[in-house]
């Protein structure tokens, strides 16, 4: 899932790092026009054309269906032998799995629900005095666009988008204050899906028949992004999305969905919307996890679509290599009858090529690809 002039996970060039940070508290007012919630609170009947997706990309009607659940109870147990198997079943077939008995309290998913949608209930021009910086690449806070081109659809979606790891990118004095436990929320949040994400990676390198440390060593210094997304609801929700269809950038996103459907998946050509279960966890792979796998494994396109009568708030939390870190296909995957399918990569230049063009499907890992897979 992406953000505006940013992607959630995104790493700024060192340039951008060197920069003073914009102060908080200053704005211009004329940026609420670019806010998917002021265009509902106007009282809009008809959504802007730059929202009206063209005919193959507009939503359907479809049954929800169940993407694979895993139940995580047994992971310390006899039973991680079979659900390391269940996970690259999962990941092989899908690039998408549910989990469940997840090990997260429930009273941290609730804080961070409730606190993003406080967030979200307060005044205009609170929120604005956290907007992004326009055309920044990894500017962290509120915003709306996926990108910075003038020409681009958009996505019915605003959101709040958070740097979390590592400590150095972290500015959590400069996130908001209201409501009062928005940063102490966020704060264990992350931890949690810090040791969420790290106890999955350990049974996907586990399912690929590799150390338990390798994936999570091969991602050096991970960067992890929080994105609050808020999917106001939509007058005319069968024109548009609210977040296109891509693939995510990085190694494995970890989402927490609303109690509404609204992700939907693509699996043999066709989108399947998929049936929320309370207080689980939507794990899906990111194109880096696909190079590292040697394409044993996917990132898999996915999208989000809107309510006409409801809005929807869902938390996703990225897992991204470190910018300067150097990934390619697992020595121990590659053999006479499994040769290596992707180039070597730094991720600090798949950023910039995904900027250049946008998340146009999964065309930025095709690159990458040095034999059909």
């Amino acid at each position: 899932m992406s953000c505006p002039c940013c992607r959630p996970g995104g790493d700024s060039c060192d340039e951008e790092e060197d920069e003073e940070e914009e102060e908080v508290g200053s704005f211009d007012m004329s940026m609420m026009k670019d806010r998917v919630q002021y265009l509902v609170d106007s009282g809009i009947r008809e959504i802007p054309a730059a929202y009206i997706r063209p005919l193959d990309e507009r939503p359907l009607d479809m049954g929800l269906e169940q993407i694979p659940v895993v139940d995580l109870s047994g992971i310390g147990g006899k039973d991680r032998q079979s659900l390391r198997k269940e996970v690259g079943k999962a990941c092989e077939e899908w690039g998408f799995f549910q989990v469940v008995n997840h090990g997260v309290p429930k009273k941290v998913l609730d804080s961070m629900r409730n606190d993003g949608r406080a967030f979200f209930a307060l005044p205009m021009e609170y929120k604005l005095q956290y907007a992004c910086k326009p055309g920044v690449i990894a500017s962290e806070g509120y915003g709306s666009k996926m990108l910075s081109k003038d020409e681009q659809l958009l996505d019915w979606r605003d959101y709040y988008d958070l740097h979390t790891l590592p400590l150095s990118r972290r500015r959590s004095s400069a996130w908001p204050d209201d409501p009062p436990s928005f940063r102490e929320t966020v704060l264990e949040y992350s931890e949690q899906m810090k040791l969420l994400a790290e106890m999955i990676l350990g049974l996907i390198s586990e399912s690929l028949g590799l150390p338990p440390s390798h994936l999570r060593e091969g991602l050096g210094e991970p960067s992890q992004n929080v994105s609050v997304n808020y999917y106001p609801p939509c007058p005319q929700p069968e024109l548009t999305l609210g977040l296109q269809a891509h693939s995510d950038l990085g190694a494995i996103t970890i989402l927490m969905q609303a109690d509404i459907a609204g992700l939907q998946v693509k699996k043999n050509g066709r989108w399947i919307a998929v049936e929320p279960i309370e207080d689980a966890l939507v794990v899906n792979l990111g194109d880096m996890m696909e190079v590292m796998s040697n394409g044993k494994y996917k990132s898999v396109e996915h999208r989000a679509v809107v309510n006409g009568d409801r809005d929807r708030l869902s938390v996703a939390t990225f897992l991204d290599p470190g910018k300067d870190c150097r990934l390619s296909p697992a020595e121990g995957l590659i053999d006479e009858k499994h040769p290596r399918l992707y180039k070597e990569v730094l991720f600090s230049d798949f950023i910039s090529a995904w900027y250049s063009k946008g998340p146009d499907g999964k065309r930025n890992i095709d690159n990458l690809i040095l034999s059909p897979v």
